[in-house]
């Protein structure tokens, strides 16, 4: 027995090593894998599901759901599938545009902030926090109204009150890891700084990175769609899905396909979004 206990592997103290994952998403990861990849599809080759222009009177105005215009008419007279498909594009590409660009901004903020500490911390966390007081929804639609409509300007508006949730993340992480008695036992070892960096810190940082990455698409899309329901988004015509909800809210007794089918275009996007996001948290963390 003594001898199978002194045998027995010793425990893994090492921080940016995380437990065993699994090798494969789950099903319901798998779902939203599949989800989101019909959702990238539709958006990067949007003429490929358009049965009519989006952009002209293709019937009557305000025919419901059928077999020929599978969403029916707006009020136009054009075919509501055929701009829910183009708003997919309007609003999936700007949400992975924000989600990227956030990513990238915030976790290298909050990594040369966790690593290098002192008065650099000190300055990039004063900046970070800066962010934090306003409220980040309240901030975007200022910023966006004082830039005018446009996508361009809302995706900028977001992404501007989006990067700190990333530079907090990055550098708790960071923090937990330089901690350890294994990221300590390295640097009396006399390993080099980048050596920490690139062998250390930065592996034990980007697995949280990413499942706060996973989760949080949803969150941006729902913003993105909520700037274009407030009319800070891309101006009338263009068929954002946010924007479709709003211009046709007050017809919701009457012509209730006009705001409801574009409200769950963006519920599946989200309910996509959230399933890989869980999907993505359980696999990195072994759970």
């Amino acid at each position: 027995m003594l001898r199978a206990a002194r045998n027995r592997p010793a425990k893994n103290t090492d921080p940016t090593r995380k437990l065993p994952a699994r090798k494969r998403i789950d099903g319901f990861g798998a779902v939203g894998l599949f989800g989101l990849l019909l959702v990238t599809v539709v958006a990067l080759l949007p003429d490929l599901f358009t049965p009519f222009d989006p952009q002209l009177r293709v019937a009557q105005a305000l025919l419901p759901p059928s077999t020929v215009h599978l969403f029916g008419t707006d009020e136009i007279g054009r075919d509501l599938f055929s701009r829910v498909v183009l708003g997919v594009r309007y609003t999936w590409i700007p949400s992975l545009i924000i989600v990227a660009v956030s990513f990238v901004l915030g976790s290298t903020i909050g990594l040369v902030s966790g690593f290098f500490g002192g008065w650099i911390d000190i300055i990039l966390q004063r900046v970070t926090d800066i962010f934090f007081i306003v409220p980040s929804m309240l901030f975007a639609i200022a910023f966006a109204a004082v830039l005018g409509p446009g996508i361009e300007h809302t995706v900028l508006a977001i992404t501007m009150c989006w990067w700190p949730w990333y530079t907090w993340i990055a550098r708790d992480e960071l923090r937990r890891i330089h901690a350890s008695p294994h990221y300590a036992g390295a640097r009396v070892a006399g390993a080099t700084k980048a050596r920490l960096l690139f062998r250390y810190s930065v592996p034990g940082v980007i697995p949280s990175l990413i499942v706060a990455a996973g989760v949080d698409v949803s969150n941006v899309v729902m913003t993105l769609s909520l700037m274009s329901f407030l009319g800070l988004g891309e101006p009338n015509p263009a068929p954002e899905l946010g924007a479709l909800v709003s211009r046709s809210l007050d017809s919701l007794a009457t012509f209730w396909w006009l705001p409801i089918l574009p409200a769950v275009a963006i519920f599946f996007i989200c309910l996509s979004a959230n399933l890989l996001g869980d999907g993505i948290r359980h696999m990195l963390k072994g759970r």
